[in-house]
């Protein structure tokens, strides 16, 4: 693979990255043996930058056993602060001095700061963040600081304008072309230097998945040789702003695939023919939702604070992805991003049917009738009390017990 280059700090990152966040299990933990042997498969065939987060189970503690020796060198280690976790400054130093046991290592090579949005990087500079990222650095612990992007599109330049960040890390893929960073963030921090790292370029699997037959159809007419999944990761890679794509893979066959959609696929290598086909399918794809948003946000901010371009996304994707079952896909969506497990309460029960989003929306929509919708789909008696007994109890829960099975 021909690697691409992360101009503020002059490393040279190879355009697949590895996400360790979804390794293979066995009996609840990483199957170590299973994940070595994937994790050396790839590098040895030219990955260098894989990823991993504090909240992503014992993949740091996994991690810091098997990079070692000559492994250690080839690669640069990307790991994360948990946001939701600080309550106070000396939980970042807690936080950070554990993962540098854990990964083995006395400095981590690029330090993110985990699930950032413009409220979540506003508490945390009243906790005094600037001044631990630069204690960390000058105390050698890390090399390069960024963070993960989970915000609004419209909140994304103030972040990147707000410190002098190496690095930003977003959720990109041609579907949500014009979600959160959108392209246009994207360009905007690559023109400042920063590396820009990309997760989900498949939408956790939708892209690889099953599509409706119209979509389908578009793709093998146009290439009965390429998989859903390359039509989609090429889209990501041939975008010039693009450092790198970090997949989660957990098959050699995964792993290989990967790679060569990586050695194919560089800047604008993408013929107009092909680009062309991609935003085909993305029309069908936008022309089977139930509810017709574009998830301009336009309509934002709610004053009851629901976040409704995301309420509507999740609700349109239940239907369009074909996902089933009570916890599926997009039901763990809904309670992640705006049902307030992650902080975010954002969700369409907090209506109260004020009105003032209806006169913003381009497309005329009929908000308050369609976000009783998402609530009659996603919500049920209670929730907000299970939902505070998740964040009150199972995730302090959750992490006692990894750190009970990491000893």
């Amino acid at each position: 693979m021909q690697n691409r280059v992360i101009r503020k700090t002059g490393d040279e990152i190879s355009p697949l990255g590895f996400g360790a966040m979804r390794l293979p299990l066995k009996n609840g933990k990483v199957d170590r043996e299973l994940a070595k042997k994937q994790i050396y498969h790839a590098i040895d065939n030219g990955i260098n930058f894989i990823d991993t987060a504090y909240l992503y189970g014992d993949s740091e503690t996994f991690l810091g056993e098997i990079l070692q020796g000559e492994y250690k060198d080839k690669v640069k280690l990307c790991t994360k602060l948990p946001a939701i976790n600080i309550r106070k400054y000396e939980d970042m130093e807690t936080i950070l001095d554990e993962q540098l046991k854990r990964l083995q290592r006395d400095c981590i090579d690029y330090y993110l700061i985990h699930g950032v949005d413009l409220k979540t990087i506003n508490r945390l500079m009243k906790k005094d963040l600037l001044k631990f990222i630069r204690k960390a650095k000058n105390d050698g612990k890390i090399k390069h600081v960024g963070f993960s992007y989970h915000g609004p599109k419209e909140e994304f330049e103030i972040i990147v304008d707000g410190y002098d960040w190496d690095v930003v890390m977003v959720q990109y893929n041609y579907f949500d072309e014009n979600v959160q960073a959108s392209t246009e963030g994207i360009e905007y921090a690559s023109s400042k230097g920063m590396g820009i790292l990309v997760m989900e370029p498949l939408k956790g699997g939708i892209l690889a998945g099953k599509m409706p037959r119209e979509a389908e159809e578009i793709f093998r007419k146009a290439n009965p040789n390429k998989s859903n999944a390359q039509w989609a990761m090429e889209w990501v890679l041939n975008n010039r702003n693009v450092t790198c794509v970090l997949s989660g893979m957990n098959s050699i066959e995964q792993i290989d695939e990967n790679i060569a959609i990586g050695e194919k696929t560089t800047p604008l290598s993408l013929s107009f023919e092909e680009m062309e086909t991609i935003e085909y399918v993305k029309r069908v794809l936008r022309n089977s939702l139930k509810i017709n948003c574009s998830t301009c946000g336009y309509c934002m901010p709610c004053p009851q604070g629901v976040n409704i371009p995301e309420c509507m996304k999740i609700y349109n994707e239940k239907y369009l992805f074909e996902h089933k079952g009570l916890f599926n896909q997009s039901f763990m969506d809904y309670y992640q991003y705006v049902g307030g497990i992650m902080g975010n309460e954002g969700n369409a029960g907090k209506c109260n049917g004020c009105g003032k989003c209806l006169r913003k929306c381009p497309q005329k929509l009929d908000i308050i009738e369609e976000l009783k919708k998402v609530k009659k789909e996603f919500e049920f008696p209670g929730m907000k009390y299970g939902l505070m007994f998740v964040r009150i109890v199972g995730f302090p829960l959750y992490r006692a017990i990894v750190k009970l099975l990491n000893r």
